[in-house]
């Protein structure tokens, strides 16, 4: 199918699901999560699903569930039903007039790319450019009440098979458990995250000193986002490779990131950099300059889930990436099958679209707030955009 396309319907909804186990990282924990799936239906009836996956509190960075909500309810849905678009990448450019608010505007570009990609008959995969029939694996493991509780987190998914354990770290949580951790794994790979709970002060570089002998894959993100040259500076003192998230939200900023030398890893996040069409870029940007990469996650349901799952497929990503199974986080998902690891290995689909279908029995039942924006066309093309509360 071709032709400029306009979406009718938008629907907001926030939904909350419980996790199996408390995750905490170097600045708060977790026990339940709240996103907002992000529905779009275009005027031929073809269907998208999107999710925003921001944290609730601004820990991780600036965007929260409530502020993400009001951006897409007062500006993101309005200009969605007023933008004729052929292709989600002539979408994520009209939605590119809304400054930041990365997480907000990636739920609308995943919803576009799946609603695209099933018009299209094809998976949403190979429309991204994905090459692999299933994607590697890693996990990642929260801070824990002692280390003999996080041994037996990671002896647990060491066994279900997962190829990379990454270990989330603050000062005070760092060597002691990654050196125990080491010891009783020698051979896994292994990496630590510290989502920039360090300083570039005398203290803490000793501390990165110490895991630099510990044999890892990489250590992510030790300073702050905006610390670029910080990072350059560790990365010429220590062997192990520094890896960039939170510092890349915009493809510019990658472009910094390497011309200072601060990232020999990236984590690309779908929701992080505004969605599907962005990180394909950076991932385009950072395979040109050899810097391996590997797709991160927020914890996200079902449907964000796949996104990463697609995007994974991409020939740059050659470790392993943050999409371990379902179960890993929730009970039950947001979709009516889970997405599944076996032996470390996530099929990826080759059905049009999307690859997973929302459960929309269980995301009603467990839906909090939902918003319902209609496009009414007047006589000039223009659509405002009317909501109605659900």
């Amino acid at each position: 199918m071709t032709g400029r396309r306009r979406i009718e319907v938008v629907e907001l909804r926030r939904v909350r699901l419980p996790l199996v186990h408390r995750f905490q990282t170097s600045s708060h924990a977790k026990r339940e999560l709240e996103h907002v799936l992000v529905t779009l239906t275009d005027t031929d009836g073809a269907v998208g699903w999107g999710e925003i996956a921001s944290p609730s509190g601004p820990f991780y960075g600036a965007e929260t569930v409530e502020s993400c909500w009001a951006v897409a309810r007062d500006h993101l849905a309005p200009m969605v039903l007023r933008t004729a678009w052929e292709h989600p990448t002539d979408l994520a450019a009209a939605l590119g007039r809304v400054r930041g608010n990365h997480f907000a505007r990636a739920g609308f570009d995943v919803a576009a790319w799946a609603l695209w990609s099933a018009a299209e008959g094809t998976a949403l995969a190979h429309a991204l450019g994905g090459t692999r029939g299933s994607v590697e694996a890693g996990v990642s493991l929260g801070i824990e009440p002692t280390v003999d509780d996080l041994l037996a987190q990671v002896r647990l998914r060491v066994d279900e098979g997962y190829r990379r354990i990454k270990l989330k770290i603050a000062p005070g949580w760092d060597v002691e458990p990654v050196r125990a951790v080491r010891a009783a794994h020698p051979d896994v790979p292994l990496h630590v995250d510290a989502n920039g709970a360090y300083q570039d002060v005398p203290e803490h570089r000793a501390v990165l000193a110490e895991l630099d002998g510990l044999g890892l894959l990489m250590i992510e993100q030790p300073f702050a986002s905006r610390a670029l040259v910080a990072h350059a500076a560790l990365q010429d003192r220590i062997d192990t490779p520094v890896c960039l998230d939170e510092s890349v939200e915009e493809v510019d900023d990658l472009v910094t990131a390497l011309r200072l030398g601060a990232v020999r890893v990236l984590n690309v996040k779908v929701s992080r950099m505004g969605g599907l069409t962005h990180a394909v870029r950076a991932h385009d940007l950072a395979r040109e300059h050899g810097v391996p990469v590997w797709c991160g996650g927020m914890h996200e349901f079902g449907i964000g889930r796949a996104a990463n799952v697609a995007l994974s497929a991409l020939p740059g990503f050659t470790l392993p990436s943050d999409v371990s199974g379902s179960d890993k986080y929730y009970a039950r998902d947001v979709t009516t099958r889970p997405i599944v690891s076996t032996d470390g290995l996530v099929e990826v689909p080759a059905v049009p679209g999307l690859g997973w279908d929302a459960d929309l029995t269980y995301i009603g039942e467990r839906t909090t707030d939902r918003l319902v924006l209609r496009a009414d066309t007047d006589a000039d093309g223009r659509s405002p955009a009317r909501g109605t509360r659900g």
